[in-house]
């Protein structure tokens, strides 16, 4: 069964074979780009982009794995002869736009799961493709970053935090009225431009929340990081403190509220107006 994979291994080899495959197109980012299209998420398609899927699929197929891909670029499809034995979420380049701007912050993640459903993910791998750093979790195992354990944050204040935060959408005037009384009692927020990783960052302790109520972010996006948060010992909830159960897929969008620690996840959605 797919479940009795050596996860961390396997999704070692995704990591690596996306590093190689990506390398190539680090050095051509100023020449013109190919119009290649929407993906399924509905962003536009660079080749960076299916290099890294395809070195995903690649290596899921040379360790004889068969599974239902479901990616932010191809959407859903099928490999090998008992597909439904495991469902592969991907964002092959999370940060695409930083990666073509040459801005450091850019992931892969990749997520497994017995369903298509959020609650059924049970091994994740999110990787710092600038920096050569991996965090990696399988359920009930923990999260490591580059083979050290890892932990969410225990400060519980909002003037001590530090707060990721993305309010990057054309509904801007209708998202940030309901978190002004959030942004006026926090003193450092952030936002990197790949929020995979940012939940990461989370997951380590080096960020202590990330709040997201926009309702743009695909499931494509986060399926591996509230995987890695939750083994670190943190939280994700929707704002009304709700599991954030909704189904994998590439058109599928959420809102949520990641935390390091119960309390001042329980601060966060006192301030978020609904």
């Amino acid at each position: 069964m797919s479940t009795q994979q050596n996860w961390f291994k396997i999704l070692m080899d995704c990591k690596n074979n996306v590093e190689k495959a990506i390398k190539p197109h680090l050095k051509t980012l100023n020449d013109p780009q190919p119009d290649l299209g929407k993906g399924a998420g509905g962003d536009p398609i660079k080749p960076v982009d299916l290099s890294a899927e395809k070195a995903i699929i690649n290596t899921l197929q040379n360790h004889n794995i068969s599974f239902s891909l479901i990616s932010e670029e191809s959407g859903f499809e099928k490999y090998g002869n008992t597909p439904e034995e495991c469902y592969i979420t991907i964002d092959p380049i999370d940060g695409t736009t930083n990666l073509t701007r040459g801005l450091p912050f850019y992931a892969s993640s990749i997520a497994v799961s017995k369903k298509p459903i959020m609650s059924e993910v049970y091994a994740a791998l999110v990787t710092d493709l600038h920096h050569n750093i991996s965090y990696i979790a399988q359920e009930g195992k923990g999260a490591y970053r580059d083979g050290e354990k890892i932990k969410t944050s225990q400060i519980t204040t909002l003037q001590e935090a530090v707060l990721g935060m993305d309010l990057n959408t054309y509904k801007v005037a209708e998202i940030a009225p309901k978190l002004t009384d959030l942004i006026q009692q926090s003193k450092h927020i952030r936002h990197y431009g790949a929020n995979a990783l940012e939940l990461c960052y989370v997951a380590n302790g080096l960020t202590d929340a990330f709040v997201d109520i926009r309702g743009k972010l695909r499931t494509t996006d986060v399926a591996a990081g509230f995987l890695i948060i939750k083994e670190a010992g943190g939280l994700v909830t929707d704002i009304d403190n709700q599991p954030v159960n909704v189904k994998l897929d590439p058109k599928q969008t959420l809102k949520f509220v990641a935390s390091g620690n119960t309390k001042i996840h329980e601060t966060i959605l006192k301030l978020v107006k609904h």
